[in-house]
């Protein structure tokens, strides 16, 4: 699905060029929206299927550079709000500055440090929460 996306967005952004402006928006910045804006369009029209044929079994095996802090970490990101995600694998995992970011969400800026400051105290909840065990 990701290679499906990746295709889909440089169709788009080849299709639709000429409706990018620049100064209104960063081109990187429009890409990362084409292709966001297509993942969503995916998750909303994901069905369940029914049929008798497995489901290629996904790789189990750690990243390389995923430490068991790593995986605590990833698995913590997958259980807080999708919006707070967003907004962090956009800042802390792609590097975008808070003026980027808010850009791609198409949201404003204080909005955005709101969905940080949420995520990363639900994420702080959560690790803490787990080490306990």
């Amino acid at each position: 699905e990701a290679e499906d996306v990746a295709q889909e967005t440089f169709v788009r952004i080849w299709r639709h060029a000429s409706g990018w402006r620049q100064g209104h928006a960063r081109f990187d910045t429009w890409v990362h929206r084409v292709a966001l804006n297509l993942c969503y369009d995916r998750l909303r029209r994901r069905r369940e299927w029914v049929t008798d044929e497995l489901p290629e079994a996904a790789d189990e095996a750690p990243l390389p550079d995923a430490g068991d802090e790593g995986r605590r970490v990833q698995q913590a990101l997958l259980r807080i709000a999708p919006r707070q995600r967003e907004a962090i694998v956009l800042v802390y995992y792609q590097e975008m500055s808070n003026i980027e970011a808010a850009g791609a969400m198409q949201v404003s800026v204080d909005a955005l440090e709101s969905l940080l400051a949420r995520g990363r105290r639900s994420l702080q909840a959560m690790l803490i929460g787990d080490g306990d065990d």
